[in-house]
């Protein structure tokens, strides 16, 4: 393995810097509590694995021995560590979708004042957020999607995308990342709009009765009412909660894979 690590160093390099940018920005590993020992030895696998696959023909001139750490070989490696990244913010936005749909109702809920520090997004994140996000995370790990990116995404991306691809469709990448968080919003108040109509119905109801019986003070019983009443409709709509989380990952690596084959056939997506 160190041998033909050696015998291949350049290449290895920009395959590491590859792998790096997505595993510094995909949740989950982005975490400040994984070891970076094990972050590092996680990508040194991740590139010596995905050496077989490496097309980097246009990258030949820039390969020789006399052009290794030149000022053209760094702007490669900075340019395959930002396909990575572009990759891994890719996926961020779509574990983004679940947080925010929990911070759509967490408000009418009563929890918008029980925020705390979600390790997974790394921001403050009210407790119905953190929820939906775990559970998204427990899905994504359960059904292989981790795995599928890996041996989809990234070696797809190695064999079919370059620093130089990526610069010609820069237009392609903007017009994707910014069509995915627009689908954010729309995505996440799908999520959420089963939660918030009935909480919209409650609060109506109990200001209908407040008004005509104000000796009932049923405002200060609202919280209550709402939390009990939120966790039977998430508890009745879970199943169909986990089946959408699975067709965000599928509908979301799908155009990932498409954005890498359209430019690695130098089209727009």
């Amino acid at each position: 393995m160190i041998e033909a690590i050696l015998a291949q160093a350049p290449v290895f390099l920009l395959l590491a810097a590859r792998c790096a940018g997505l595993l510094f920005t995909l949740p989950l590993f982005s975490m400040r509590s994984v070891s970076r020992i094990a972050k590092i030895a996680l990508i040194g696998y991740m590139a010596f694995f995905m050496m077989g696959y490496a097309q980097y023909g246009e990258y030949a001139a820039f390969l020789q021995d006399d052009e290794i750490f030149s000022l053209y070989y760094i702007l490669l490696l900075a340019g395959e560590a930002m396909i990575g990244v572009i990759m891994g913010f890719f996926v961020s936005i779509i574990f983004a979708v679940f947080s925010t749909a929990g911070q759509f109702f967490a408000f009418q809920m009563g929890f918008s004042a029980a925020s705390a520090y979600d390790a997974l997004s790394q921001v403050e994140n009210p407790l119905m957020g953190q929820f939906l996000n775990f559970v998204a995370m427990l899905v994504f790990m359960q059904t292989q999607w981790f795995q599928r990116l890996f041996l989809g995404g990234l070696a797809k991306s190695i064999e079919a995308v370059n620093a130089f691809s990526l610069v010609f469709a820069r237009e392609a990448i903007m017009g994707l990342l910014l069509k995915g968080l627009s689908n954010l919003f729309a995505d996440a108040l799908l999520i959420a709009l089963p939660i918030m109509g009935t909480l919209l119905l409650i609060t109506v109801c109990t200001g209908l009765l407040s008004k005509a019986a104000p000796q009932m003070n049923l405002l200060s019983e609202g919280f209550p009412i709402m939390i009990l009443v939120s966790f039977f409709v998430i508890s009745t709509v879970f199943p169909s909660l986990v089946d959408f989380f699975e067709r965000s990952f599928s509908t979301g690596l799908s155009n990932l894979l498409y954005m890498i084959t359209s430019i690695g056939k130098g089209g727009g997506v």
